[in-house]
Formats: structure tokens, C-alpha cells, sequence
């Protein structure tokens, strides 16, 4: 780890302005995935801007949503009353990451930003497009069990690995960003990137924008809801496959849907079109395995991930069935 300065401003203008002033500085909350890169010498900030002494950890309502803050830590989102009223998918996707204590240390920001655990990335002795642009991808011939079956590129094939932005995409959420051009609303299927030929670009914040909150609106998929994580083990593993399901029903039959996958994508990957063909079927197995196949359309594997296109629809079917069980 190369030597850095620390800061830790109070005023959220003045953490804003650092970092826009200076290519060397990053924010810092929780430090749960940056610090682990800084170790590792993937990442390598001159200037950490601490933000913790910010006002943004609150859990809020207001007019047609739930308002949560940046600082908020994610432990403490997934056993706030209002989020287990008004969103538990959210709580459920939240609670399938990381270990608890990564849970009481790491901050809704954070999580959002977190980056991929591809071990070509991780590993600086190996090519990568995402860490050294130009270098290659040595996932495409490599070891890529853990990787992307959909909106890859043969720049990079990795995926996002946080359970809580699968339920984010689901539930239509919006990041509030703050930067030096002022305050912006950023719809959350459009704050990730797919890798195209600029893999190393995972997000569309500009240079010194701040996150400061996420705003959920409101909806009806308040008990209805499964988020279902396959992993090769039950505690403190990344998703082979993931998806946050959550319906609407009147009786039997579908009103609406939400679906969202994770684990296959280098975003969170949203399933709109299977969600438009559930609506108005009823809540059946057959209903499940059709909007199942239409997800996986499109869907491309690699040498070693082959498995996840029956595990992924395997997985919908699944989730699905569990979300309309739910009581």
C-alpha cells in the first residue's frame, strides 16, 4: 500500500471539492472494498477523503418514497422498521451479503460502488481491462466460473457482485448524486455500466460527485418478495446466481412483477421483459417457467460458467415460487 494523506472534512461541499480538485483523492465510509484494493494495490488514492462525519445515515419517508443515506450501514438498513415494511426484498438481498460484521461496517454508497471480485481483477499479476486498460481479459480464456452471461464484451466478462443492487434495480430505486455542476437523480438501471470497450468505467458518476442518499418509491411489493442467492457456500460468499423477485397478486393471479438477476452481469441485470409477461398470468409453476425462459434469452456462457443457463432459469422458477408463498 503506497502512502496517502487522510482527511475528514464536515461539510459535504468541501469532501466534494477535494476530491473534484485532485485525480489522486477518493471518498471513503466504510472502507470495506477500498481499503481491500488499496491493500492489494489495485487501487491506488494519494488523498482518502473521509465522509463519515457527513449527515447521511438516515432512514426516512417522505413524499412517495423512502429516502435512505449514503452513510446508512447496511446491517442497520436491513433491520430498520420502515425497510422491512415498505421493502423487505431489500432487507432479504441485503441480509444475503457479506458477514455481519461487513454488514455493520459497510454504507449503502459503498455497497452501490462496490467492485468486482473477479479474480483476474484482484490479481495484479494477471491481465485485466478493468484495472490496466489495454491489457486484456484473461477471464475470456481463463477461469470464469464466477462470470457474466449477459451484456459481456471481449473487453471483460465480470460481473457486479453486490446482492443489494440486484434489489435496488428491482425496486426501481433512484441515487441521489451531489457534485461540483450541483445535485442529480440517477435511475438506478443507469448508474452501472456495462463493459464495452471501456470496462475500467463501472459507473456513470462524474469526477468528484458524491453519493448522498437513495430514494425507493413506494409500490406494492410489500409481501410478495424472495430474494434467492446460489452460492458454494452459505455464509460470506459472492452469487453464482441471484434474483430478487417480488409480485403483486389479486387471489391467484399476477398484477404485476419486479425481477432482477445477479451474478450474471456486469450490472445489476433487470428482467423487464419477463416482469411484462407475468402480468396479468396467473401464479402458477408453468407461468414461472415461461417468464424464466424469456430471461435467459440472449444469455451467452463461457467454458467454465455453462452451468449458470439452467442454473439461472433454475433460479428464477424458484424465486418466483417462494415470492408467492410468501405471507
Amino acid at each position: 500500500m503506497i502512502p496517502f494523506q487522510y482527511v475528514k472534512p464536515s461539510k459535504q461541499k468541501a469532501a466534494i471539492d477535494t476530491v473534484a480538485k485532485d485525480d489522486t483523492a477518493m471518498f471513503i465510509a466504510g472502507g470495506t472494498n477500498l481499503v481491500d484494493l488499496m491493500k492489494r494495490g489495485i487501487m491506488n488514492p494519494e488523498k482518502l477523503v473521509d465522509i463519515n462525519k457527513l449527515p447521511l445515515r438516515k432512514i426516512e419517508k417522505e413524499d412517495g418514497h423512502v429516502r435512505i443515506g449514503a452513510l446508512a450501514l447496511n446491517g442497520a438498513v436491513a433491520e430498520d422498521k420502515l425497510i422491512l415494511e415498505k421493502h423487505p426484498l431489500l432487507s432479504q438481498a441485503l441480509n444475503a451479503g457479506a458477514s455481519a460484521q461487513l454488514r455493520n461496517m459497510a454504507t449503502v454508497g459503498g455497497n452501490i460502488m462496490q467492485r468486482t471480485r473477479c479474480n483476474y481483477f484482484y490479481d495484479t499479476n494477471l491481465p485485466c481491462n478493468k484495472r490496466e486498460p489495454g491489457s486484456g481479459c484473461g477471464a475470456l480464456q481463463g477461469f470464469n466460473r464466477m462470470h457474466a452471461i449477459f451484456g459481456h464484451s471481449d473487453k471483460c466478462i465480470a460481473v457486479n457482485p453486490s446482492d443489494m443492487n440486484v434489489a435496488l434495480v428491482a425496486l426501481d430505486a433512484v441515487v441521489l448524486v451531489s457534485g461540483p455542476k450541483g445535485d442529480r437523480r440517477i435511475p438506478f438501471a443507469e448508474f452501472h455500466r456495462l463493459p464495452g470497450d471501456t470496462p475500467q468505467i463501472h459507473t456513470n458518476l462524474q469526477k468528484g460527485e458524491l453519493i448522498t442518499a437513495v430514494d425507493i418509491p413506494e409500490h406494492p411489493y410489500t409481501k410478495h418478495v424472495n430474494y434467492l442467492k446460489v452460492r458454494d457456500r452459505t455464509s460470506y460468499a459472492f452469487a453464482l446466481v441471484s434474483v430478487a423477485a417480488a409480485l403483486d397478486l389479486d387471489g391467484s393471479n399476477i398484477k404485476s412483477a419486479r425481477l432482477a438477476m445477479g451474478g450474471v452481469a456486469h450490472k445489476p441485470w433487470r428482467l423487464q421483459e419477463a416482469e411484462q409477461f407475468l402480468a396479468g398470468k396467473p401464479a402458477t409453476e408453468a407461468s414461472f417457467r415461461q417468464a424464466a425462459e424469456i430471461a435467459m434469452r440472449g444469455a451467452k456462457a463461457f467454458e467454465h460458467n455453462q452451468f449458470k443457463l439452467k442454473l439461472g432459469p433454475n433460479t428464477i422458477v424458484q424465486a418466483l415460487k417462494n415470492a408467492a408463498a410468501a405471507v
